[in-house]
């Protein structure tokens, strides 16, 4: 036999991912993101598949976890707690729906979505009313006893209300919310404890800890999903009707959780769970689409792992494993030398991926990341990529320690990292071709002049051409000076200067973001902005004077001071004024009423007549507060396109829900526009 041989290829799979179920199940401590493993059984279904005489009995492929820790007394479910097969496509689900119809010889019905929480399933036993255990999932048969660390759970109800069955056991998933796992990693590095890779492993460790008090401290919270066993209760006909029967009972049910008719409708479900999953107070690795007729569901029945009722649309993986190559440093526009992974590409979040962020010196240290390592890399939708660690016992003895280097690798200039501070810096300053070019980008890009059709690409023309050295060069371009470059005729030239024109008359809050002072950001730009109403005044403000503007500060009053008075700065302003940029706001002093003081919105989906940066200006400018998470004390939810979770949220909480017209109005005319609701 060789290596080819499906039996030896069989043998290794199922040794790979008994070692991978020991780490999971019994240690909480993966090494592999989810997406690797379910690579691994993806691979042993299809041979075993190919090759039916060599299933055995014992297979991974036959169980649905792992045999129980002896550390917790073992429990067995009254009905098996199965694990769901996956989708990754809309055709995956249409298949799978097909295949439920033919069993049943007739439509399914209407189908239920719901959100997939990346957290531990778990089963919650309530007799006449009252908890009396909670079990893990286990191998799906037998789970650990776990009562005393779920009581600690403040969403787990320790006595249901109104009229409970005589005897129940509910499934359910316990996660750790983002905040609490922030909070968490925080201190276990002021312990120097071992730091958790993400959410769902963290819930993991802290449901299975020897003290209760230990899972108390770490605010763990549960959602319902399904009801396991039943003995007594009413008569329920759908999963949704059931649902809404255990939300009665004072079981925390998912609110997003919703009926849909047919595929078409579920993917609408999953790409707005899609767009809105970064937002979540918690994570998410997709959405659970079920039968929702529960005699449909009995009739469907199950295989040795999987109901056939059910299936998880999965999305991207957000974690993958792959080589780190190399790391090397970029120097950004204040002088920062940031060290990024080079990686052997790798498909994760939806994107090929060949490098990733490290943070800084200090991080590559503290996770022990070498150059050769296999590493864990995540992508969560839009967030750059970034390496969370390596997976040590992949090491093979050659994997090389890395440190900062000395120079500058653009300009050759010492690289140094003042005490006290973690970031190490160039020490050439703008001169540096790296921190030129970056603090270009910055200037045009949309938080600063957003000059249309000034992007990387373009700087990098205008200055390996010598056309600009600096950001008030810009002004001074003609169109002569890009026309015979490739791609570059008489459209593309005219929508540049066009552009350039635009940001002469920008607000001089978005020329202070351009300008690259440090600690000024828009917020701070547009205190300084509305204070001193053009650049002429703030020039000549001094330190004192702008510590005691509230919200300043003495860190940002002495770097705004400092930059002004910099030689090099005040030739860059003076060259602008002879570029003909604004330095002044025709309406200071005349700020929008505080029409909004007190109201509390929360943005879902898209404006089509602003940005969300533009809308959360308009908000506070007049009073207001655009804050992230829905609650009580949210005055209205503004739904744009593709809204999310957010609106589910804010109707089973009571919150108005408002179009964009009636925000438009909210912010012109003030609260009382929701008095009226949406315009006709």
């Amino acid at each position: 036999m060789n290596e080819r041989d499906p039996a030896v290829l069989i043998a290794d799979l199922r040794a790979d991912i008994r070692y991978h179920d020991h780490r999971y199940y019994v240690l909480a401590d993966p090494e592999l993101p989810d997406a690797d493993y379910d690579d691994l059984r993806r691979r042993l279904l299809a041979l075993e598949e190919a090759h039916p005489d060599l299933v055995t009995a014992d297979s991974p492929s036959r169980r649905i976890g792992a045999p129980p820790s002896e550390t917790f007394a073992p429990v067995t479910h009254r009905e098996r707690m199965f694990s769901l097969d996956n989708a990754e496509s809309p055709a995956e689900v249409t298949e799978w729906l097909a295949r439920a119809e033919r069993q049943l010889d007739r439509p399914a019905g209407s189908l239920v979505c719901e959100l997939k929480i990346d957290g531990v399933a778990v089963s919650l036993t309530y007799e006449r009313g009252f908890l009396t255990r909670a079990a893990t999932r286990g191998d799906g048969a037998t789970g650990e006893n776990i009562t005393a660390n779920v009581r600690t759970i403040a969403s787990v109800p320790l006595r249901l209300l109104g009229e409970p069955p005589a005897y129940m056991e509910v499934r359910g998933e316990v996660y750790l919310p983002l905040d609490e796992f922030d909070r968490l990693n925080a201190r276990q590095a002021e312990a120097d404890d071992r730091l958790y890779a993400n959410a769902r492993n963290a819930a993991a460790g802290s449901v299975r800890q020897k003290d209760p008090a230990v899972t108390a401290s770490r605010n763990l919270a549960v959602w319902i999903y399904q009801v396991g066993y039943l003995e007594g209760g009413p008569a329920l006909a759908t999963h949704f009707e059931t649902m809404e029967w255990l939300r009665g009972l004072g079981l925390r049910v998912h609110p997003g959780t919703a009926t849909v008719t047919d595929v078409a409708a579920v993917t609408g479900y999953v790409e707005r769970v899609r767009a809105e999953r970064n937002d979540l107070p918690y994570q998410t690795d997709g959405v659970v689409i079920k039968v929702n007729g529960l005699a449909e569901q009995a009739e469907l029945g199950s295989t040795a792992r999987a109901p056939r009722w059910a299936i998880a649309y999965k999305f991207p993986a957000e974690e993958r494993v792959t080589r780190l190559r190399g790391i090397e440093i970029n120097i950004g526009r204040t002088g920062a030398a940031t060290p990024f992974a080079v990686l052997e590409p790798v498909f994760v979040g939806g994107a090929n991926v060949e490098r990733a962020t490290l943070h800084n010196e200090d991080e590559i240290h503290r996770k022990d990341v070498r150059v050769g390592d296999q590493v864990v890399v995540r992508r969560a939708g839009d967030v750059i990529p970034e390496v969370v660690g390596p997976v040590p016992s992949r090491r093979t003895g050659e994997e090389k320690k890395w440190s900062m280097p000395s120079d500058c690798p653009f300009c050759e200039a010492p690289i140094v990292r003042p005490d006290g501070e973690k970031v190490a810096r160039c020490t050439r300053g703008l001169t540096c071709p790296s921190r030129l070019r970056e603090w270009l980008f910055h200037f045009a890009g949309r938080g600063g002049m957003d000059i249309e059709g000034l992007g990387y690409k373009t700087v990098e023309l205008l200055l390996s051409n010598g056309l600009i050295k600096g950001p008030a060069d810009i002004f001074f371009l003609e169109p002569d000076d890009l026309l015979g470059f490739e791609g570059w005729g008489e459209v593309s030239v005219t929508n540049l200067m066009n552009g350039i024109d635009a940001a002469r008359n920008r607000p001089i809050a978005r020329l202070l973001v351009g300008l690259g002072i440090r600690h000024v950001g828009g917020t701070v730009a547009r205190l300084l902005a509305r204070e001193f109403g053009s650049i002429e005044a703030l020039q000549q403000a001094d330190e004192e004077t702008l510590a005691a503007i509230e919200g300043i500060g003495p860190t940002i009053a002495e770097s705004v001071a400092e930059w002004f008075a910099g030689e090099d700065n005040q030739d860059l302003v003076s060259r602008l004024a002879e570029g003909m940029v604004r330095f002044s706001d025709p309406d200071w002093g005349k700020g929008p009423e505080k029409t909004l003081q007190g109201v509390r919105l929360v943005l879902t989906g898209a404006l089509e007549s602003m940005s969300r940066d533009i809308a959360r200006v308009a908000v506070e400018d007049r009073g207001g507060r655009l804050v992230s998470s829905v609650s009580k004390k949210t005055t209205a939810l503004v739904a744009g396109a593709s809204t999310g979770s957010k609106l589910a949220k804010a109707e089973s909480l009571g919150v108005p829900v408002i179009d964009e017209a009636t925000f438009l109005r909210l912010i012109e005319r003030g609260p009382s526009v929701l008095d009226r609701g949406p315009a006709p």
